[in-house]
């Protein structure tokens, strides 16, 4: 879930939609202090800035997490010289590192983009001791950004 997050919220639209809703928030907040619009609109941009948080941080992630079935596998990937393969119980299949378009790190998490929408997330935790950091020095080598 905590991948999904960050996912989401690091796309430039959601970016820009946030900071707006924020500005918006901030500026209805002064102006509801200083006495030049009621409180029911001061509510109402609260209201919004609370439901785009929940939707973005909770709903959002959920709902994608519990539509694919791939987040409830258990895979093994392989990070080799010229390609990432991941396998499961039912097969494997591998791609070349030029397929993928960029790569992003969070705290517990490489994600492995193809385009804007389609990604691997690969947990750090599958990796042991310096591996991590193996990992990482392959991922900036071979997916240029």
């Amino acid at each position: 879930m905590q991948a999904l997050r960050y996912h989401f919220i690091t796309r430039r639209e959601i970016k820009t939609m946030m900071i707006v809703v924020n500005l918006f928030a901030i500026i209805s907040a002064v102006l509801f202090f200083s006495k030049k619009i009621s409180p029911v609109a001061f509510l109402l941009s609260s209201f919004l800035w609370f439901a785009l948080m929940i939707a973005f941080w909770y709903i959002l992630p959920m709902v994608i997490y519990k539509k694919s079935d791939t987040f409830k596998d258990r895979f093994k990937a392989t990070l080799g010289n010229d390609n990432f393969i991941i396998e499961n119980d039912r097969g494997s299949r591998q791609w070349s590192w030029n397929e993928f378009v960029s790569t992003m790190e969070s705290p517990h998490f490489f994600h492995l983009y193809f385009d804007t929408r389609s990604f691997f997330i690969v947990p750090k935790d599958a990796f042991t001791g310096d591996d991590v950091n193996a990992a990482r020095k392959i991922l900036t080598a071979k997916i240029h950004k």
